[in-house]
């Protein structure tokens, strides 16, 4: 039997409309200086906001780490895949962010997806902020639990839902850095408005852990929050830290109850020890290398100077996110592809990503880029972005 007629159509107007996504393959390690599809680049388009992942004792760790216990864990936590390097990791996560216990998740997707799902439940509420992770939103759309969202940090809207909810247990949910517009969720606001109404906040510290806060320990330690004000704490390893997986951090209780119902967790394959043990390395690293975290600071700086006659387009974003909104798809794709051109790549954001109207670069600095790699950049935006800008109005005002 055939595939239904209608996933060949889906495609079809995909390519029409400039939102079909495609592959790129890259053929070196991760870092500023690339080859990606048999052609040098620079890579602006990374989440590997330190540039650990080729950071060389990380990657001795996880050579040591797979001589010492191979490749894969060959099973689920829970049967016989939770290894010493696991469990190290997850003591020295909880104790870094500053919680009784974590526990770790292959993927940031999976973190969410646990979580949520296994704190939620039927007769209970979900406030989730209009910009959240697909990740976050897809939880709360599978959770027995029902699911609001509020506009885009905006307190009073969140505060006129929490006093209008009648569910058992509430729970708000928010990214702490906004992964396509780069800006701060307010914590210190989120804080308050849980303890008052008694709901449970979680936070998704996927691109503010390893990068904000003192010593990087993340957006909690930037607003200079305890870290039990947030009773549910998940960040990612594979962005600031550069290996994979991810955690959840709380107190005993959190994580006892989550690998008992955090299905995710429970039916998973754990992730490889020698990605544990790149972990633990690249935590140290972290602590030990904290020009890392001052250098980003400086080149984020350097590059919105550099583009200060661009703050229209350019979010207000104070983090290594970048995002310069075009309009369109087709417009964001045009310029995508004039920078690839020049051997920059910067990647192409797109609805249903974002909202519509709204495609855009997501422009993302490391500290493994030079000045020079951003100011090269910042000049050749300047170069391309009237006509682009332009050309992106003339393909709007022809669809209409």
């Amino acid at each position: 039997m055939k595939l239904p007629a209608r996933m060949a159509g889906f495609v079809r107007e995909r390519k029409q409309q400039s939102l079909y996504r495609t592959r790129r393959i890259l053929e070196t390690a991760q870092g500023p200086e690339v080859i990606v599809d048999g052609r040098p680049m620079i890579n602006f388009s990374s989440n590997d906001y330190l540039g650990l992942a080729n950071h060389s004792a990380v990657v001795s760790a996880m050579k040591k780490a797979a001589d010492q216990y191979g490749a894969g864990s060959g099973a689920s936590h829970l049967v016989i895949g939770h290894s010493t390097l696991h469990h190290e990791l997850e003591e020295q996560l909880a104790d870094f962010v500053g919680c009784e216990s974590a526990l770790l998740f292959s993927s940031g997707y999976m973190a969410n997806m646990g979580t949520l799902n296994g704190l939620a439940r039927r007769g209970d509420l979900i406030l989730q902020d209009k910009l959240n992770h697909a990740s976050l939103l897809d939880a709360g759309l599978l959770a027995e639990a029902d699911m609001k969202r509020y506009a885009h940090n905006d307190m009073d809207a969140l505060e006129r839902r929490l006093e209008g909810a009648t569910a058992e247990q509430v729970f708000i949910v928010t990214d702490a850095v906004f992964s396509m517009d780069g800006d701060l969720a307010d914590l210190p606001q989120l804080v308050t408005l849980s303890e008052s109404h008694q709901a449970v906040l979680m936070i998704d510290d996927a691109h503010g852990f390893g990068v904000l806060g003192k010593e990087g320990r993340g957006s909690l330690s930037h607003f200079q929050l305890a870290p039990g004000a947030v009773p549910v704490y998940m960040a990612t390893l594979g962005k600031a830290l550069g290996v994979c997986g991810a955690f959840v951090a709380g107190d005993k209780d959190l994580v006892d109850y989550l690998i008992q119902c955090a299905r995710p967790y429970i039916y998973t394959t754990a992730l490889p020890p020698a990605a544990a043990g790149a972990t633990l390395q690249a935590l140290k690293v972290l602590q030990q290398e904290t020009w890392r975290r001052h250098y980003l600071q400086t080149l984020i700086q350097r590059f919105r100077d550099g583009m200060a006659d661009w703050q229209g387009r350019l979010l207000p974003s104070q983090t290594a996110i970048q995002p310069l909104v075009v309009g369109s798809a087709e417009g964001a794709i045009q310029l995508s592809d004039e920078l690839s051109q020049r051997g920059f790549l910067v990647s192409a954001i797109r609805p249903p990503t974002v909202p519509r109207g709204t495609a855009r670069l997501r422009i993302t600095l490391t500290a493994a880029h030079t000045e020079q790699q951003v100011d090269d950049l910042v000049n050749t935006l300047q170069q391309l972005l009237p006509g682009a800008l332009n050309a992106d109005r003339q393909l709007q005002q022809g669809a209409q």
